[in-house]
């Protein structure tokens, strides 16, 4: 499961009518912990803000599930909650969760999070449909490290494989 963290940034920014204001913004991202949240945060920053930023807020979220679109303009939250039956109690139960949904208004958000949610064992209900402040959103996406053409692969920890050479020397490096 992700762990989602709102991270808000204060910084200058060019208005449509040509002047400079000061915005403060909120951004979503995916992160293990705080410490790599505010280190993703500002990689994320230093490539989107021009001048100086101070990250003023970072904070863990309740969220369940990000439901993206390729149309729509902001981000909107919305109220699941899933209801299932106790047979031992008899007694219903209520679970509720947080959806971020991008959408372009508040009716498709809604289809969006109805169509998502087709299938789903449990009923639910949509208790509300808010705009969140959130203005993008960064999933972690693992960086894939290429190993060398020059390095031999080692399978099963101790067996060289290198299919371009039939000749093995032990100052060869290995990489698990």
């Amino acid at each position: 499961m992700n762990t989602w963290f709102e991270c808000t940034a204060k910084y200058s920014k060019m208005g449509e009518d040509g002047r400079e204001k000061k915005v403060s913004e909120t951004y979503l991202l995916d992160a293990v912990s705080f410490t790599e949240a505010e280190t993703r945060i500002y990689k994320e920053l230093v490539s989107m803000v021009s001048g100086e930023f101070t990250v003023t807020r970072i904070s863990k979220t309740k969220l369940a599930e990000i439901i993206p679109s390729e149309s729509g303009d902001r981000w909107y939250k919305a109220k699941v909650t899933f209801i299932t039956f106790d047979e031992e109690s008899g007694k219903e139960k209520r679970v509720s969760q947080f959806v971020l949904v991008f959408s372009d208004n508040v009716r498709n958000a809604y289809d969006q999070v109805i169509e998502a949610m087709k299938g789903m064992m449990a009923d639910f209900e949509i208790g509300g449909i808010t705009e969140s402040p959130i203005v993008d959103v960064f999933p972690y996406i693992p960086e894939v490290q290429k190993i060398p053409e020059n390095f031999t692969r080692v399978i099963n920890g101790d067996i060289p494989v290198n299919e371009d050479e039939d000749d093995e020397s032990e100052d060869d490096l290995h990489v698990n």
